[in-house]
């Protein structure tokens, strides 16, 4: 079964004992009817040959920046410029942190920046390093800046250690990739998305906000990008950076995201309102900071409700997205999810239960339902980037049968 006909894979492999594996993942790849050129830092070549990985792959091995032999055939840049797909694996907690500091002191490294290919990441660590803040911390930053993230796995390690940090296993990396090059269903459609929280201000200084890290908005902002959308992005206030090849469009507070929302949801196919929009405003802002006195122990603010963004576009008469709502709820999850998606006229509506710890708010993971008229989908828990991608699949099949 040749799925990958023709797909050029540059696989980097780092020196982990996971590198073992890598001979059978390449085996793999070739049978589906990949081509892959193997790089292989220092450290890798400790745990499998470069002979090993040239007679699998039927390619010379590249290992060496500074090799005058390699430079004069294929130099790095070439080789940067061949891939289809960088797969990275295993990926160590050391290649991980020297791609998120934008390093290139070797070959793989250097390759991770002059390439302009999607790159997977498949991480591979004891489960301790992989737990490690500063391991965590650099691993967002690769998913923030558009790389995929497979893996990893949980079980026991070679060190005799149990928990997460196992690289997948060579078909489960070939499926990713399988998937990766499937026909994308989105080509020739746009979809807009918004993300993260917003702030209404009480007085030059305060305001009222809430816990969204935006992080499941730049989640389906990707996963819409990697289906071939092409995708607006209304962002909150967020520490996030936008997925390659995705128009941004910064806002502040929900009258802000209000009107951009309005502008571009009639001009584009789908609207995702993923943005956790505060439901109330100040009805007025100070025009100076609101001192503290000592006869005052009370501090009383009126509120007035935001525009609703989600129901407003849902409610389009005229060139109306396919529209799709988020529920953050803490009980009852399902009651009022289908509430929401009868009572606001939705198409879709995915629904989590952000009481739970791990999973919601700033949370790098998810749980979701996906609801819709007569019919629902569990996705289950997983990460924020691979829920993103079910959750635009659920769409893309209903786009199709509309």
């Amino acid at each position: 079964m040749q799925t990958l006909v023709g797909k050029k894979i540059l696989l980097g492999i780092s020196g982990g004992i996971a590198a073992y594996k890598c001979a059978e993942l390449t085996r793999r790849l070739i049978e589906r009817g990949a081509e892959v050129q193997v790089v292989m830092t220092k450290a890798a070549k400790e745990f499998i040959t470069p002979l090993t990985m040239q007679a699998v792959s039927g390619r010379p091995v590249s290992d060496s920046l500074l090799d005058p032999a390699a430079e004069a055939s294929m130099s790095h840049i070439e080789l940067a410029k061949w891939a289809d797909l960088v797969l990275l694996a295993p990926a160590t907690a050391d290649l991980i942190a020297r791609m998120s500091a934008g390093m290139g002191n070797d070959l793989l490294t250097t390759l991770v920046l002059a390439s302009d290919a999607p790159i997977a990441v498949s991480p591979a660590m004891n489960q301790q390093m992989y737990l490690n803040v500063a391991t965590q911390e650099n691993i967002a930053t690769l998913s923030r800046r558009g790389m995929m993230i497979w893996g990893p796995a949980a079980g026991e390690q070679a060190c005799g250690d149990i928990g997460p940090g196992r690289m997948l296993e060579p078909m489960q990396l070939v499926e990713k990739c399988e998937a990766f090059f499937a026909p994308k269903p989105l080509i020739g459609k746009s979809v807009v998305i918004t993300a993260g929280p917003t702030r209404e201000a009480i007085d030059p200084v305060r305001y009222i906000s809430n816990h969204s890290s935006g992080k499941m908005g730049f989640a389906l902002a990707l996963a819409a990008r990697q289906l071939g959308a092409d995708v607006t992005l209304i962002a909150g206030p967020v520490a996030l950076t936008a997925p390659q090849g995705v128009k941004r469009v910064d806002v502040i507070s929900a009258q802000q995201m209000y009107d951009a929302a309005l502008e571009h949801a009639v001009t584009h196919d789908v609207f995702i309102g993923c943005a956790a929009v505060a439901d109330y405003r100040p009805l007025s802002v100070a025009d100076q900071k609101i001192k503290k006195t000592t006869d005052n122990d009370d501090m009383q603010i009126s509120m007035i409700k935001n525009p609703d963004i989600i129901a407003s576009v849902a409610t389009l008469t005229e060139s109306r997205p396919f529209t799709v709502g988020f529920a953050a709820e803490t009980q009852e999850v399902e009651a009022y999810a289908l509430d929401k998606l009868q009572r606001k006229n939705l198409d879709m509506i995915c629904a989590n239960d952000v009481s739970v710890e791990g999973q919601g708010f700033n949370s790098d993971s998810n749980a979701i339902t996906v609801y819709w008229k007569g019919g629902q989908k569990p996705l289950g828990s997983a990460t924020k980037t691979d829920l993103g991608r079910e959750i635009l699949l659920s769409i893309s099949e209903h786009l199709t049968q509309a």
